[in-house]
């Protein structure tokens, strides 16, 4: 019964995670706050980074969560360019979000190994 209810809040980062891209992703660009040039790829590579790392710790397989974030990452880049937000399709994003994506797994990977590893 312990079990379940750890799994559950184990879920709870990576819901978190997805709520605030979401926000972030599809927020009007008259709802966005100017920023230094360059701020916006910051962002992108945060929120894909956290994601990975929340997606991990909620226990999705690598072998899945890759590719949902890649598939996320092009959507959301095809959908600020197609809603009526004002925001644009930027494949430098996309990219970036990748990188995110990947470097938030590596993280998380080379983390986990460091702890197996002074656990022994």
């Amino acid at each position: 019964m312990l079990d379940h209810y750890r799994n559950q809040l184990a879920r709870l980062p990576l819901l978190i995670a997805f709520l605030v891209s979401v926000i972030v992703l599809f927020t009007p660009e008259s709802g966005v706050p100017t920023a230094p040039p360059g701020t916006d790829k910051v962002v992108h590579f945060t929120l894909f980074a956290a994601l990975a790392i929340t997606g991990r710790i909620s226990g999705w397989r690598p072998s899945s969560l890759l590719p949902a974030l890649v598939a996320y990452a092009a959507l959301s880049e095809v959908l600020q360019g197609v809603l009526p937000l004002g925001r644009s399709c930027d494949l430098l994003d996309g990219v970036v979000d990748v990188a995110g994506a990947l470097i938030g797994w590596a993280v998380f990977a080379l983390r986990s190994r460091s702890s197996a590893a002074s656990s022994r």
